[in-house]
């Protein structure tokens, strides 16, 4: 099993939240603390499996700098460096606008 390291953007695999993304922003044993800024705030992050994540890639965003150095990160700019991400990567793009709609 590949691990996730901290600041990465993930794809949730399995659970409510699958298809979404979210950065890592700590690990414990087997599970990673996740957040997207909107569902789920840097104030109370998602603790779930490592296993039920994909990384895929690293950001260079500056609030994902700030976060790597300690310093306060708002979720307005979390939600940015996600929605940055998605539109920058093709097959995050397709696979969110492939979603079944209910």
């Amino acid at each position: 099993m590949v691990s996730v390291q901290p600041y990465e953007i993930v794809l949730s695999l399995a659970g409510h939240d699958k298809g979404k993304l979210f950065c890592v922003i700590g690990a414990e044993k087997d599970f990673v603390l996740l957040v997207d800024g909107k569902g789920r705030k840097l104030d109370a992050p998602k603790r779930k499996r490592s296993k039920h994540v994909r990384g895929v890639g690293t950001s260079a965003h500056p609030a994902i700098v700030r976060l790597q150095r300690g310093e306060p990160v708002t979720d307005r700019a979390l939600r940015n460096v996600l929605a940055a991400f998605r539109a920058s990567d093709p097959d995050l793009r397709r696979q969110s606008s492939c979603r079944k709609k209910i």
